[in-house]
C-alpha cells in the first residue's frame, strides 16, 4: 500500500509540474503581457515600458524566467500580478471561498444524480431503462453553457423561482449553479454506475442475495453499489478535481466571482502569473482529490494497488 500511495504522490507532483510548464509556455505564445497593454493604453512611450518589463524580469530570456518560477513555486510564492501588483496567493484566496462552495455544491448534485440515473439504465423497467439511457446520452452531449441558459430562462425568466444571477453563498443564490454544474457532469457518472451495475447484476452474490429474499433496494445498495464502489470513488475523485478549475462557464453565465471569473479575467489582460496561480491550484485540487480517491479505493480493493 505504501509504494502505491508513493508512485499516486509522484504522479501528483509530475502532473503539477506538466501544468505548470505548460501554462508557462503557452502564455509566452501570447502577442502581449499585462504590462504593455497597460501601458501602451496609457500613452507611454517604448522605452517606458521596456523599463517596467526589465523591473518586472518580463525581459529575461525565456530559461531564466522559466526558472524563476520554477524557483518561486517550490518555495510557496505565486508571484504578483502584473495588473494590479497585488500577490496571486491573496487574489486566489479571496474568490477560493465562492469556487469551493460550487464545486462541493455540484459534486453533491452530480453523485446523486449519476447514481441514480445509473441505477435507472441498469436495474428499471424497459421504460425505465430507455428515458435514463436517453437522459444519460443527451447530458453527455449537451455543452453546459447550453444547459445553464435553458436553466436561467425556465426557472429565472419564466418561472421566477430563483435569480438568474448568482451573488453570495447563500442557498438560493447556490441551487441553480450548483444544479446546472451538477446535471451536466452527471451524466459521466451516471455512465460508469449503469456499466458496473450490469455487471454486477447477474454475480453469484447476487444471486445468493436473491435467494434468501432480500429486496432489490437492499441489494443495489448493500452489495451491488459496495462491490463495484471503487471505479465510483475514483471518478468522483477525478470530479471534484475538475470542478475547482472547472466552473469558469457557469461563474460567467450566472456572473458569480470565483477561480474562474479570476482565470478568465487573468487570461483577457494577459496576467501571466494569475494565469499560472490558477492552473496550479486547478492541477494541484485535481491531483489531491485523485490521489485521495484512488487510495481510498485501493485500500478497499487491494487488486487496484498493482495497477
Amino acid at each position: 500500500m505504501l509504494r502505491f500511495i508513493l508512485r499516486r504522490v509522484l504522479s501528483g507532483l509530475m502532473t503539477l509540474w506538466l501544468a505548470a510548464t505548460l501554462a508557462f509556455v503557452a502564455l509566452r505564445l501570447a502577442p502581449s503581457d499585462a504590462i504593455t497593454l497597460q501601458l501602451t493604453l496609457s500613452g507611454a512611450t517604448e522605452s517606458q515600458i521596456a523599463a517596467r518589463r526589465a523591473a518586472l524580469g518580463l525581459e529575461l530570456l525565456l530559461g531564466a524566467q522559466y526558472l524563476n518560477m520554477l524557483s518561486g513555486l517550490l518555495r510557496g510564492d505565486l508571484g504578483v500580478s502584473l495588473v494590479n501588483g497585488r500577490a496571486v496567493a491573496a487574489l486566489i484566496g479571496e474568490q477560493l471561498t465562492a469556487t469551493l462552495s460550487l464545486a462541493l455544491g455540484a459534486l453533491i448534485v452530480s453523485t446523486l444524480a449519476g447514481v441514480g440515473l445509473g441505477i435507472g439504465a441498469a436495474l428499471g423497467n424497459r421504460l425505465v431503462r430507455w428515458l435514463a439511457q436517453a437522459l444519460i446520452a443527451l447530458l453527455l452531449a449537451t455543452p453546459i453553457y447550453w444547459l445553464g441558459t435553458l436553466a436561467i430562462y425556465v426557472f429565472a425568466v419564466w418561472l421566477g423561482l430563483l435569480p438568474s444571477v448568482s451573488r453570495g453563498n447563500s442557498l438560493q443564490a447556490l441551487i441553480l449553479p450548483c444544479g446546472v454544474l451538477g446535471i451536466a457532469l452527471s451524466g459521466g457518472i451516471a455512465q460508469v454506475t449503469a456499466a458496473a451495475l450490469r455487471e454486477a447484476k447477474n454475480a453469484p452474490y447476487v444471486q445468493v442475495a436473491h435467494a434468501k429474499g432480500l429486496p432489490m433496494r437492499l441489494i443495489v445498495w448493500r452489495h451491488m453499489l459496495r462491490a463495484q464502489g471503487s471505479a465510483l470513488i475514483s471518478l468522483i475523485g477525478l470530479q471534484g478535481g475538475f470542478l475547482i478549475g472547472g466552473a469558469v462557464i457557469t461563474e460567467a453565465l450566472f456572473t458569480r466571482r470565483g477561480i474562474g471569473q479570476l482565470l478568465l479575467n487573468a487570461v483577457n489582460g494577459r496576467d501571466y502569473p494569475v494565469v499560472q496561480g490558477v492552473v496550479l491550484l486547478s492541477a494541484l485540487a485535481y491531483s489531491l482529490l485523485g490521489a485521495a480517491a484512488d487510495i481510498l479505493a485501493a485500500w478497499r480493493d487491494p487488486r487496484l494497488r498493482s495497477r
